[in-house]
């Protein structure tokens, strides 16, 4: 096992306690991509079983449900009182806000960007059966409490009439959070000279960054011609300030993540992984397949600062074992954990991401964001979740504690706890790429422990099961509940009373 030495003090637990509200504004709880909600106070491995934890309710909306929830508290709505409030979009177009604790079940905001003559995107036309029947929205929205917004990438298809055929629109909406009414003169169109609206797929989340939205694209099933693209718009005048083409000469190198977000840093730094395509940066050229690259804006241009390439990167390409099937996750005090199909984890140095640095295969391929937590990362590959504890700045070279394998692939963890007390590790058993449709499984672990087992949603079936599964979800815990996204509803679970 390749190995890297850190200072221990550097990576000290007590760095990640934070005492700020229980709210998720985007995926993974923070830009930093940990996975770890540490302000829950209600959930703890002796009451996550069973008998005294179960599904308490499901919200039923009209798409499947990709994008992670978000959740933001004490949010008084226009003429319905003030509620925990639930944000859920779908692939039909839709964004709801719910009242996250089930005291009503119909929505109190419902907004559809679909009209007469426009669609969400089918299946067929984009000949890729990975997001079906319909693709709308993927990506997970990021809210911006200070001005109470909710930024949104859709995806549609629009009519031009009988002899014009359809076109294929990406937009950037911006809701207000306690009506879903458009803001800032939203939505703006995306466009960019070699962006096809056909063949380019948005799935990893965006980022809310230095007063900017990030957004990213990729492929539907590597269906060409397409590229990796990174935009970053003003959040305040939807103004594109900056896009990135990561493949201009070969095309591919997709920016996808397995739905998992961009990350940044507190110096603004943004952090995505590409997926196939070639990689010749190193070589004078501006096609950077299979990398990890550290971005800067300077408007108008997003600079790539420093990147970080596997050896074997044309391997990589030629065998389809994307590096950017994985997320980013970025641990203090500067380092980034990154891994991808081959299975192989990356730690890496964000201040010099090509200098040395660590790597160990958890087994099977990586598709999900490890989460970090009390000197812990937490990985999904293949069918099991890892435990890889960093001692002395390094991984440890004691045997890799997993849990039981799964039927199935998970798709991220998500790490509860109180502080550095009452860890959980959730995590969404789902389906393979070509598998047939199953329900979700919701299980949790003993994050001090994760060979030990305190839940799954199928030990009483009858009264938990989950609704049908979909491909990369992650759980989200807040204020007690959990919230698996499925096809067409949003399941919710919790202490039963």
């Amino acid at each position: 096992m390749a190995r890297l030495r850190f200072a221990t003090a550097l990576l000290a637990p007590a760095l990640f306690v934070q005492v700020t509200p229980a709210q998720v504004l985007t995926s993974q709880y923070d830009n930093a991509r940990t996975g770890a909600n540490v302000h829950e106070i209600t959930l703890t491995p002796a009451n996550v079983n069973s008998r005294q934890f179960g599904k308490v309710f499901a919200l039923r909306v009209d798409g499947d449900v990709y994008a992670q929830p978000l959740y933001v508290p004490s949010l008084a709505i226009p003429g319905k009182g003030t509620h925990n409030v639930l944000f859920v979009a779908t692939e039909r177009d839709s964004v709801y806000a719910f009242d996250a604790d089930g005291r009503q079940t119909d929505p109190l905001w419902h907004t559809s960007f679909l009209k007469s003559g426009v669609s969400a995107v089918p299946s067929s036309d984009v000949n890729c059966p990975f997001i079906q029947p319909d693709i709308g929205i993927t990506s997970t929205p990021v809210v911006d409490a200070k001005t109470g917004t909710i930024y949104v990438l859709a995806r549609t298809k629009e009519s031009q009439g009988l002899l014009k055929g359809s076109v294929y629109a990406h937009r950037l909406h911006a809701l207000a959070i306690t009506t879903g009414a458009e803001k800032f003169g939203a939505p703006v169109e995306i466009s960019a000279e070699g962006f096809d609206g056909l063949r380019e797929n948005p799935r990893a989340a965006l980022l809310l960054a230095n007063d900017h939205i990030y957004v990213t694209w990729a492929s539907s099933c590597d269906v060409g011609p397409f590229h990796g693209w990174l935009m970053a718009y003003d959040a305040h005048t939807l103004r594109r300030s900056a896009l990135l083409n990561t493949s201009p000469k070969d095309g591919d190198s997709g920016i996808w993540q397995s739905d998992m977000g961009p990350a940044a840093d507190d110096s603004g730094a943004v952090y995505v992984g590409t997926g196939n395509g070639i990689f010749d940066a190193n070589s004078g050229g501006r096609d950077y397949g299979d990398s990890l690259l550290k971005l800067t804006l300077k408007d108008p241009t997003l600079t790539v600062r420093d990147h970080f390439t596997p050896s074997d990167h044309r391997r990589l390409a030629e065998d389809d074992l994307d590096l950017g099937s994985g997320g980013p996750t970025l641990i203090p005090p500067n380092f980034v954990a990154i891994g991808g199909k081959d299975g192989v984890l990356y730690l890496l140095d964000r201040n010099h991401l090509g200098g040395k640095h660590s790597a160990v295969t958890p087994g099977g391929g990586i598709y999900s964001a490890a989460a970090w937590w009390n000197g812990n990362l937490y990985v999904s590959s293949g069918d099991v979740l890892s435990a890889l504890p960093l001692r002395n700045g390094e991984f440890s070279d004691a045997p890799l504690v997993k849990t039981p394998k799964f039927a199935n692939p998970a798709g991220s963890a998500s790490i509860s706890a109180n502080g550095m007390r009452n860890g959980i590790a959730w995590v969404v058993e789902t389906k393979e790429w070509n598998g047939d449709d199953r329900h979700a499984i919701l299980h949790a672990f003993d994050a001090s422990n994760v060979t030990r087992e305190l839940y799954n949603s199928e030990m009483n079936g009858a009264r938990d099961r989950a609704g049908m599964t979909l491909r990369f979800s992650m759980p989200m815990v807040a204020n007690g509940r959990v919230y698996v996204g499925a096809k067409g509803e949003v399941d919710v679970y919790g202490l039963l009373r």
